[in-house]
């Protein structure tokens, strides 16, 4: 007997569909599993046999051979088990074959028939949508993940026999109703720009950052704000849409991590990663390439604090992944590309003991520890940053005042509002925001007047910038006349654009 039953797998953060192929032939009792399955899907024979006599179906004591197709593509997870015992029911005449077309099987069997949540499904049944199928077996725990998706009929099942039963006509289920992914964007932050005092220069560099995309690195003493200011770059970002939310929501699923209230991903990542990080945690890495933390912050902020402390080598990864927006990693098995666009912002302090410059400490460092500690940013690194600010001590007075700061909703407001102008500009180019203009929309878009160009050419000679720095402060100087609600780039967002860049010097 024969069967072929249709599963999904995942590589990298998309699905891949699987033919599953399962011949029951006369011989001594055995069960082969080809087609270069990954250890999980290797145990898969184990859980499928103890399923289905724990399901009162029988397990046929012939020799069995279950083929994945493609069969040169490695198969990851667990998600297979489902697919492997319906194709044994097929060729045990449980099930009928024409019952089985078009559908596709998703879940991990317990051993007492149960079916088990999977990674990924979000991204398998996007998949499955493409391939053309017209129904999707998942399992109840994925239930939320299988709302999303439009144009595609989403079943999920409990156990082994609860599926059975259904595809036999006896115990019929209904598809799961579709989610509208937007419909409860309403994101409460438990911070707010409203909380902090002072540091005016760093709020408004934080605003023009969220604005056009840019990253930034401030610089100042211990306990100045640099973090406390940064954990607030989210709350001023401008709401995800629904194709940015289902694409951040796919990562999260395959690596696991989306969060089981959830169904959608509705508020942008904020990732941390400590300064003990891998190049392979930060990048994504592993014998099969998976996603790391510059994926993880996609459509997001990748706060990097302390940034001297990470190892440089590790640093130096982020040049791909700040200059074209997605990081390709080659191994023995795969090679992969995951998208990587985020807004980095970044901390450190002036010196090694924290207080050079500082207003009211006295720096304790000798100056080849400073030039030292500095030279663990390197120069191309830093060249790719886009805004660098340095960060003064908070005054008493400020922390004690009662007047409130500017709320995050307010800023937030404005943000928008540019975002929607750069939309409308860059949106045909499959760009969202001023951060991601190549060098020809910069030509097109950053175009200077007569004023505007004599400040670029003074300061350019006397900086002695480089292109890339040329013209990443065309860039910033756009979405700064874009909050400003101006057409053209002024001599006076220019100014800005070069005091926010320059004003830390390495």
């Amino acid at each position: 007997m024969f069967a072929q039953i249709l599963g999904e797998t995942t590589c990298g953060i998309d699905g891949v569909q699987i033919l599953v192929e399962v011949d029951v032939s006369n011989g001594l009792p055995s069960f082969d599993l080809v087609g270069l399955p990954a250890m999980a899907v290797r145990e898969s024979k184990e859980r499928v046999k103890a399923a289905l006599r724990n399901s009162d179906y029988p397990f046929p004591m012939t020799r069995i051979t279950v083929n994945l197709a493609p069969a040169d593509l490695r198969k990851e997870g667990s998600g297979l088990d489902l697919p492997i015992a319906i194709g044994l029911m097929t060729c045990g005449r449980i099930l009928e074959p024409e019952k089985l077309e078009n559908k596709v099987f998703i879940g991990e069997l317990s051993l007492d028939g149960r079916i088990r949540k999977v990674s990924g499904v979000l991204s398998m049944i996007m998949d499955a949508k493409k391939c053309g199928a017209q129904e999707v077996y998942i399992p109840q725990a994925n239930a939320a993940e299988g709302k999303l998706i439009h144009g595609i009929d989403v079943y999920t099942v409990a156990t082994l026999k609860e599926l059975v039963e259904h595809l036999k006509g006896k115990n019929t289920l209904t598809p799961l109703p579709k989610e509208n992914i937007l419909q409860n964007n309403n994101r409460i932050y438990h911070v707010d720009f409203a909380d902090v005092k002072g540091q005016l220069v760093a709020r408004r560099a934080l605003e023009i950052a969220a604005a056009g995309g840019h990253s930034i690195l401030m610089v100042g003493s211990p306990g100045c704000g640099k973090t406390m200011l940064a954990r607030r770059l989210v709350t001023i970002l401008p709401p995800m849409t629904e194709a940015e939310a289902l694409e951040v929501t796919k990562i999260y699923s395959i690596v696991g991590l989306l969060p089981q209230a959830d169904s959608v991903m509705l508020e942008r990542p904020f990732r941390s990663p400590h300064h003990s990080i891998s190049g392979s945690a930060l990048l994504g890495g592993g014998s099969t390439p998976r996603p790391g933390e510059v994926t993880l912050a996609h459509n997001g902020v990748l706060f990097l604090d302390e940034l001297p402390e990470f190892e440089r080598s590790t640093l130096e990864m982020l040049r791909q992944p700040l200059e074209d927006g997605e990081v390709s990693i080659s191994r023995v098995r795969a090679a992969m590309t995951f998208p990587s666009k985020f807004i980095l912002c970044a901390a450190q302090n002036p010196c090694p003991c924290g207080f050079l410059g500082d207003s009211v400490h006295r720096c304790s460092c000798k100056q080849s520890e400073i030039d030292s500690y500095k030279r663990k940013i390197s120069g191309p690194l830093m060249d790719r940053i886009d805004m660098q600010i340095n960060l003064s001590r908070v005054e008493f007075s400020e922390l004690k005042t009662k007047e409130k700061g500017e709320s995050s909703a307010a800023i937030r407001e404005r943000v928008v509002k540019a975002r929607l102008l750069q939309q409308e500009r860059l949106e045909a180019l499959g760009m969202h925001c001023n951060a991601q203009m190549g060098r020809s929309e910069v030509v097109k878009y950053c175009q200077l007047d007569a004023a505007a160009q004599n400040v670029m050419e003074r300061y350019f000679n006397m900086l002695n910038l480089s292109a890339r720095s040329h013209d990443r402060i065309l860039k910033v100087a756009r979405t700064i006349a874009d909050l400003a609600g101006s057409e053209n780039i002024e001599a006076v967002h220019l100014a800005e654009a070069i005091q926010l860049r320059t004003s830390v010097r390495q």
